[in-house]
């Protein structure tokens, strides 16, 4: 018989419970990038349009939201003097 691998599984409680309850908040990545990203914008697009929207940001190795906010920011600019 085998043992079971110590490896913990994505679900799996932690063996000492207590110092995992008291142990402080490690702040997420995203959070940080998230900060910057205080409104959500919708819009309406076909099915045909949002699958080659998707295909795009594939190829180009970039999720949808950031290829659209690069495509934002190149389409708008900040002026100077306005606030960001």
């Amino acid at each position: 018989m085998s043992e079971p691998s110590p490896k913990r599984g994505f679900a799996s409680r932690p063996a000492d419970q207590e110092s995992w309850i008291k142990a402080p908040n490690r702040p997420s990545l995203r959070a940080e990038a998230a900060a910057d990203f205080t409104a959500r914008l919708t819009i309406d697009v076909t099915a045909d349009m949002r699958g080659r929207i998707k295909i795009a940001a594939f190829q180009r190795g970039q999720t949808v939201a950031d290829m659209l906010r690069a495509l934002f920011e190149r389409e708008f600019p900040t002026s100077e003097g306005e606030p960001r």
